[in-house]
């Protein structure tokens, strides 16, 4: 009997993964495991886009409103729930795909997550303190003297990777890069399809900010004000939309700039996305040709999981 693989389909905001992931899934009798950073979150649907209610009582989703916005999430905790998920979904003979634009859960999924836990909070107080009057241009200096592999590969003004390293450097004696090829995951270990979708790059922010005004229709204002007055964790207050309609409420700037500082954001986000996906060499990228639908996609990776 053929063992059935792990499938992945990934890529940019607005290309179609929902919509060809959920194709795929009834096609193989399939579930979904959402790979995506924003919808985690219970009370944020509109702005992470989530599927409806009547999809998911069609197509089994997993992952998928499991925090408030007042609570943090990270990729050790979304690496256990979707490992689990997996192991469920094959324990019923059925095909789990793993759908979503979230490049680092799935990297983590497939390459595993150093997780031995380091932790020191003060520290991490007094580096960020130190971020704040000196600048991040000094933390990342003194990264380049504890793991110059470190300060190398991350961006000068990712505050957050940078302290975590500092953190991680000073509390264990040992940079972060020695200690992270310790880590372990699903790759190697069963069969994987990744598939990565794309379309032209004007097509996907044309379909990316056409996305937004829908989610304005649909009544984003009134589900951002819901949360505004929340104690939302950082995680959450990243998601795209909720600054930029808090904003808003805040009278800081209008709806139209509301509406702009979104898609702005959006496409910057599509940027980081595809730079994220393409180191990845394990990807079997579909260009998706304007008009097709998600069900002719769907057909073309069931014929390249064959």
């Amino acid at each position: 009997m053929k063992e059935i693989p792990l499938i992945f389909i990934v890529g940019p905001t607005a290309v179609g993964k929902s919509e060809i992931g959920l194709a795929l899934a009834r096609h193989l009798n399939g579930e979904i495991v959402c790979c995506d950073a924003m919808q985690v979150y219970r009370e944020i649907a509109i702005a992470s886009d989530k599927p409806s209610t009547e999809i998911r009582a069609e197509v089994k989703h997993h992952v998928l409103d499991i925090v408030s916005v007042t609570q943090d999430f990270n990729v050790a905790r979304y690496r256990q729930l979707a490992s689990s998920a997996i192991e469920n979904i094959f324990t019923r003979n059925k095909t789990p795909l793993i759908v979503g634009g979230s490049g680092m859960y799935m990297s983590v999924l497939l390459d595993g997550i150093f997780e031995k836990n380091i932790s020191d909070g003060s520290l991490r107080e007094e580096l960020t303190q130190q971020a704040s009057v000196n600048g991040l241009g000094v933390l990342h200096e003194r990264l380049k003297v504890l793991d110059p592999q470190a300060a190398e590969k991350i961006h000068p003004n990712d505050t957050q990777r940078i302290i975590r390293a500092l953190e991680v450097a000073l509390t264990t004696g040992e940079p972060i890069t020695k200690l992270q090829p310790k880590r372990e995951g699903i790759w190697g270990k069963m069969p994987i399809k990744i598939f990565a979708l794309n379309r032209p790059r004007e097509e996907l922010y044309q379909r990316a900010e056409a996305r937004v005004e829908e989610m304005f229709a649909k009544g984003l204002v009134d589900e951002i004000k819901q949360i505004a007055s929340l104690p939302l964790s950082v995680t959450a207050g990243k998601v795209i939309g909720v600054p930029e309609v808090i904003g808003y409420l805040k009278n800081e700037h209008d709806l139209s700039r509301a509406k702009y500082l979104m898609k702005l954001n959006t496409r910057h986000y599509i940027k980081r996305q595809l730079t994220w996906f393409r180191r990845d060499k394990r990807l079997t990228w579909i260009d998706i040709v304007s008009g097709q639908s998600a069900q002719q996609i769907a057909g073309v990776i069931a014929g390249l999981i064959d």
